[in-house]
């Protein structure tokens, strides 16, 4: 790929490191201790307000995603005091998850699962890890017991190795009756990185069940659950190919599945995921861009993680990695420069306005870039991250002294609403671990592993095995 090497001419002179660090400090300014641990202020300017509403314990806006980031910046920094805070937090949601509802990975117990096992792993703290567990078996136990998630007892296989059972129980069963990652497609990931933490099969066969559940809709993912409906603005018969709500991220779920179980049903499934994807895409001169939703706005094309190019480059990225197809490698780098093709980080276009969170900005496409370089060598790759990089550092404020922030309008249909968050999609945790996995990327010769989550497919090493040292 041919990137653009333009950088902003005010860039800040800080490294993607110092900058991190300079978003801790903001961070720690919202803290809240009670007789539980820790817990951080989604936003703690003077009459300050929440892009979002208040998620105290959320992977997506509250305390498990800020637990994660200070996990990574005491592993980059060696700073203990970070494993402090890390630890607060850690505590305080394993004291506390059992006042949670939400089973989901960003906003609910499925999050909070994944956070207390890199806690308990990094702290070597058997308690948080017990917590996790207890976790784990609680959505095993939710998910079996809600209308269609266990197999039915008078159910007779089919010849493919499936279950007759009624359609509307496949549509009813699971945790959430939405097939989406922010639904039970999230849970099921959470659940097979579960399995592989724990050794724990019954884990790994909860998240095939549920899987084999999601294979058998006509296109997995593309319709959105009777739980919630269509998020909010988007018509009802609106279909959205992206990550988060949207086909794509589905079809990485079955592509994952794929890969821990040979099972072809399910990389039939994500096929056809990666078909209907293929289908209403625009594609260019070696280029591709996804609408955010068919058939209404098929020239909104978001560059982000949740809706856009950075996530619909992850499911491609998985097939190929799991199947070995060349053709989806193609369409990872068809979307990449797209990306590049957009004009980024100088140029704003309808799909990426004034946001830098992981989500749906900046941060987002930094993790990208950076996990592409990972995964291939390629130095276009890396050098996008960081004019990425710089472009974010430049945009942090800091007018008080308390460290950097980043104000945003995180709806793009309501671009007056700005705000300054500290959650990990939504604000300086997210950035700031963005950040630190380019700044691992750089130091190939002290290579580190990074925190990612259950939907990235990229190394947990973000070094190319080319440039790290021969032992």
């Amino acid at each position: 790929m041919s990137l653009d090497r333009i950088r902003p001419s005010d860039a800040r002179a800080d490294t993607p490191l110092t900058a991190a660090v300079s978003a801790a400090r903001w961070i720690r300014s919202a803290a809240i201790d009670d007789e539980h641990g820790r817990r951080w202020r989604a936003n703690p300017d003077p009459r300050g307000r929440s892009a979002l509403a208040p998620e105290p314990s959320s992977l997506y806006a509250g305390a498990a995603g800020v637990v994660l980031f200070f996990l990574e910046l005491a592993a980059a920094t060696g700073h203990e005091s970070y494993l402090e805070d890390a630890r607060a937090g850690a505590r305080r949601l394993a004291a506390t998850w059992r006042g949670q509802d939400d089973p989901t990975l960003y906003h609910g117990l499925a999050g909070t699962m994944i956070t207390l096992m890199e806690a308990g792993w990094a702290l070597g703290d058997e308690a948080l890890e017990e917590q996790a567990g207890a976790i784990a078996d609680h959505l095993v136990r939710r998910g079996a017991a809600a209308p269609g998630g266990a197999r039915p007892r008078d159910a007779a296989r089919l010849p493919d190795g499936g279950w007759t059972r009624d359609p509307a129980q496949f549509r009813d069963g699971g945790w959430t009756r939405d097939p989406a990652q922010l639904g039970d497609g999230g849970i099921v990931l959470a659940l097979l990185r579960a399995a592989a933490h724990f050794g724990e099969p019954a884990y790994e066969e909860a998240a095939v069940e549920a899987g084999l559940r999601i294979a058998a809709l006509p296109v997995p993912g593309h319709r959105f659950g009777e739980r919630s409906g269509p998020p909010p603005g988007l018509p009802a018969d609106a279909v959205t190919p992206g990550f988060l709500a949207g086909t794509s991220g589905t079809a990485f779920l079955l592509a994952r599945l794929y890969g821990v179980t040979g099972d072809e049903r399910f990389l039939r499934a994500a096929r056809s995921g990666a078909d209907f994807v293929r289908e209403v895409s625009v594609v260019g001169d070696r280029c591709a861009s996804v609408p955010h939703h068919v058939p209404h706005a098929r020239r909104l094309h978001y560059l982000g993680f949740c809706s856009g190019s950075a996530g619909v480059a992850r499911m491609f990225y998985e097939l190929y990695r799991v199947a070995g197809d060349p053709g989806d490698l193609d369409w990872v780098e068809r979307l990449a420069r797209g990306v590049v093709e957009s004009g980024v980080p100088a140029r704003r276009t309808e799909g990426y306005w004034n946001t830098a969170c992981q989500c749906c900005g900046a941060a987002g496409l930094v993790e990208l870039f950076v996990g592409l370089w990972a995964a291939t060598g390629r130095p276009s790759c890396l050098e996008l991250a960081r004019v990425l990089a710089a472009d974010l550092i430049a945009r942090a404020t800091d007018h008080d002294g308390r460290g950097y922030r980043w104000y945003q309008a995180y709806r793009r249909l309501r671009p007056g609403e700005v705000s300054a968050d500290t959650g990990y999609m939504v604000g300086a945790a997210g950035i700031g671990a963005a950040l630190l996995h380019l700044d691992a990327a750089g130091r190939p010769d002290s290579a580190r592993r990074v925190l990612l989550l259950p939907d990235n497919p990229f190394p947990v090493i973000p070094v190319p095995p080319s440039s790290l040292p021969s032992s």
